[in-house]
């Protein structure tokens, strides 16, 4: 060992047990630059040559290249040349001293061409290079592969982007999110270092523009907790184990270990989000059809002009690029519930809500009031049930600080991280894809609107001292309150989260065979509705916490305690979820129904965003299916409808929301349905068009629908209840699908809660009696048919 790598080591030591930071990092670059450029001088002043020779430079690449070497990083080294010199000489006399002292290496000899060529077919060369900085040597020759590889990779985008992004979902998919893990790899875990290397090179390519602040801020604090990690380890490893993290804290300054994941979840969080953003953009500079050239740097999306085409669920949002835009006609400042429908629309959709559109909704949104409004909580509740979309879409929201200004019981619980071994997630992302979860069994509850409101809280209680289960019970008391759900809503959603736990406590811990176990669960949740409710919370949460929490053995063991339960509990298993209503009256409609026969529609002025439309026409057999398929096609949602029979009447009260966010034409209105009743209107391929085009978009996976008949609902009728994923034409196709089947509609509860409908029918045969057990198989047959042309498989 030379007295240079002597001192190089000794020095090396002194370092890393100094402070974390920039300037040490920059202090371990220099110091491994003195050591080879002292081995190179001497080398050269053996061979006579004096300190300085033509063809020959010795380059940093990588984080060496970056001058951000931490104590267990190699040194990555290239030895560029002309291809006139000994370089086995010069490899004995620079890179065998490093091997003797054990310094990890990691080395390459080239010529500016062989280093260029190797880049073109090696993305992580090619990476490595575009941190390329001069140590010893010819400078010129540096400086012309620095120049040649930038040209090369900018000249290359197009191809060489898509490989940057390849790797980097290749990186998510074995190493995970860095944010959300209990023992992350701060290097290769998505939203770590090798990201914001990635994100280096769109920047360098400039294709698009790479928010440098906040991704240079979360970089220095990924960088100083490895820095502590490595420091005093003989094998320094880049995954932050759990052991480990008490130490990482302690050489921080830093409270605990907790108060340390925190900080590396915001930076990672940070990071992530960066790339979420930049990957967006490179996707509209580069689409597939563009000419091959390079890019200008894209800007940011602003306020759009001009027409914009129409988001199938919203008024004031559009979509341009994959992205949800605000239009020009939206007004943070007087809607607030404007920000809950672009998000719900991006999710739903698979879009992202635009970065330029977050930053007004966040500077020009209104403050929240105590109280919200219907439509507020309905958005809320369908951005909930959007799926895997929502995952994304809430953490723009919460970058953007829009969930903690609606909700400020979520800022204790964001990147909080959770030392069970159950769970995978911090304490927010794991509420977050609890909700995804929730969606896909919305079909399985009464109140999806409940049960998703629960998944998205149930563990709010674990930014709070003592048992989560009871301290987050009276906080969501308070949420459930603010969001304006009833009282008993309330209720239901306060006991949901007191006891979330219940059910895999009892079944795993409890002897099923003992009737006092049934007996507990049942004083606990009281009926069978809040116990499916409960079931089915219970599967998101474990579902979300990972695959070790919800096991085939422990999912059989809930089941089988749910069964017991449900067979102590008094009353029917299977009852009516929608509100039992008393049939309506024409009396009730004064003019409307006093009209006579004819065909007559009457507007209201919108309370919270939904229209109310009541329409009278001559009673005949699908004319709720016409008349909903009418208002389908005049682009208005149905989210709540009471029909009935009266006389000669069918008389039909609708909510319906407003696409445009602008009332009807009511004579347009009352023409249509006129021609639509009289058969010189196809209701049914209008709307047939209108679902097309929707279900083109890229929608996420929901809930198969169901349908069933409901024994005891009804003393005079056949009651169907058909649960399913709101769609536009959803009511007029189920409806035309009980006409086509030979059954009359005598009346009719359809209620839309958040995105999912929850409807019942009460249908009779012709001659006025109700459906055999026979017939009324066959109609939940021909009712299921028609759901399964929306897509998805379905149940009965």
């Amino acid at each position: 060992m030379t007295s240079r790598t002597e001192h190089y080591l000794s020095r090396r030591e002194q370092l890393a047990g100094s402070d974390v930071g920039p300037g040490q990092r920059r202090a371990r670059s220099l110091l491994a630059d003195a050591l080879l450029r002292g081995l190179l001088e001497d080398h050269l002043r053996r061979l006579g040559v004096g300190p300085r020779t033509d063809g020959l430079a010795l380059l940093a690449v990588g984080g060496y290249g970056r001058e951000a070497l931490s104590p267990g990083s190699d040194l990555d080294v290239v030895v560029l040349h002309a291809g006139t010199l000994d370089l086995d000489a010069l490899t004995r006399a620079v890179l065998y001293p490093l091997w003797d002292a054990s310094v990890a290496l990691d080395h390459s000899v080239r010529t500016v061409g062989e280093a260029r060529a190797v880049a073109a077919e090696d993305i992580r060369a090619a990476l490595g290079l575009l941190s390329v900085r001069h140590v010893a040597g010819d400078e010129r020759l540096t400086t012309l592969l620095r120049s040649q590889t930038l040209a090369d990779w900018r000249a290359g985008a197009r191809r060489r982007l898509p490989e940057v992004r390849e790797l980097a979902s290749a990186r998510r998919d074995q190493h995970g999110e860095l944010a959300y893990l209990l023992e992350p790899d701060l290097k290769e875990s998505a939203g770590g270092l090798r990201d914001v290397v990635s994100l280096r090179a769109v920047a360098a390519s400039w294709v698009a523009d790479v928010p440098h602040g906040p991704v240079d801020a979360a970089e220095a604090v990924l960088l100083d907790v490895r820095d502590a990690l490595h420091a005093g380890r003989r094998r320094p490893s880049d995954r932050l184990l759990m052991q480990e993290q008490d130490r990482v804290a302690a050489a921080l300054g830093l409270a605990d270990a907790d108060a340390l994941m925190h900080r590396v979840a915001e930076a990672a969080r940070g990071v992530a989000f960066a790339a979420e953003r930049t990957w967006r953009a490179v996707d509209r500079a580069l689409p597939s059809s563009a000419p091959r050239r390079v890019l200008a740097p894209v800007r940011a999306l602003r306020r759009p002009r001009g027409p914009l085409p129409a988001c199938p669920l919203a008024e004031g949002v559009a979509e341009q690029g994959g992205e949800v835009v605000l239009t020009a006609a939206a007004d943070p400042a007087r809607d607030p519930s404007l920000v809950l429908r672009a998000a719900a629309c991006a999710a739903e959709n698979g879009w992202l809500v635009a970065p330029a559109s977050l930053e007004r909704l966040a500077e020009e949104s209104q403050a929240p009031t105590e109280r919200w409004t219907p439509s507020e909580r309905d958005w809320f509740v369908r951005l909930l049930g959007a799926g895997p979309g929502l995952v994304q879409v809430w953490e723009g929201l919460d970058q953007a600080g829009l969930v903690a200004a609606r909700l400020p019981e979520w800022q204790p619980l964001r990147s909080r991280p959770q030392r069970n071994a159950l769970h995978r997630f911090t304490v927010d992302r794991h509420l977050v894809e609890t909700a995804v979860q929730a969606s896909a069994l919305t079909t399985r509850v009464g109140r999806p609107d409940v049960l998703l409101v629960a998944a998205l809280l149930h563990d709010v209680g674990k930014a709070l001292p003592g048992d989560h289960s009871e301290a987050g019970a009276p906080v969501v008391t308070g949420i459930a309150r603010r969001m304006g759900f009833s009282e008993p809503d309330v209720a239901v959603l306060t006991l949901l989260v007191r006891h979330h736990l219940l059910l895999p406590a009892m079944a795993t811990g409890r002897d099923q065979a003992d009737p006092a176990t049934a007996a507990a669960v049942v004083a606990a949740v009281g009926d069978t509705a809040t116990l499916v409710l409960l079931q089915a919370l219970t599967e998101a949460d474990a579902r979300a916490a990972g695959p070790s929490a919800w096991t085939p053995w422990r999912a059989g063991l809930v089941r089988s305690l749910v069964s017991a339960v449900r067979a102590s509990l008094a009353g029917p298993l299977e009852t009516l979820v929608v509100p039992v209503v008393e049939p309506l009256t024409a009396a009730a409609h004064g003019p409307l129904a006093a009209g006579g026969a004819g065909v007559r529609v009457h507007v209201g002025p919108a309370v919270e965003g939904t229209l109310p439309v009541a329409v009278t026409a001559p009673d005949q057999p699908g004319a709720l299916a016409t008349v909903a398929g009418v208002l389908t096609v005049a682009r208005l949602t149905v989210r709540s409808a009471r029909t009935s029979s009266q006389g000669a009447l069918a008389v039909m009260e609708f909510a319906v929301g407003s696409d445009s966010g602008n009332p009807p034409d009511v004579g347009v209105l009352r023409e249509e349905l006129v021609r639509a009743l009289d058969g010189t209107l196809d209701v049914a391929a209008k709307v047939a068009r209108r679902a097309a085009a929707y279900a083109q978009r890229p929608s996420a996976p929901v809930a198969a629908p169901s349908v069933r008949v409901v024994p005891g609902a009804s003393a005079s009728t056949t009651v169907l209840e058909v649960r399913a994923h709101d769609r536009p034409g959803l009511v007029h196709l189920v409806a035309a699908a009980l006409t086509s089947a030979g059954v009359d509609v005598r009346s009719a509860i359809v209620s839309t809660l958040g995105a999912e409908a929850v409807d019942a029918f009460y249908v009779l045969e012709p001659d006025g009696s109700p459906l055999t057990a026979r017939r009324s198989e066959q109609v939940v047959a021909e009712v299921l048919a028609a759901l399964a042309a929306l897509g998805g498989s379905v149940t009965g």
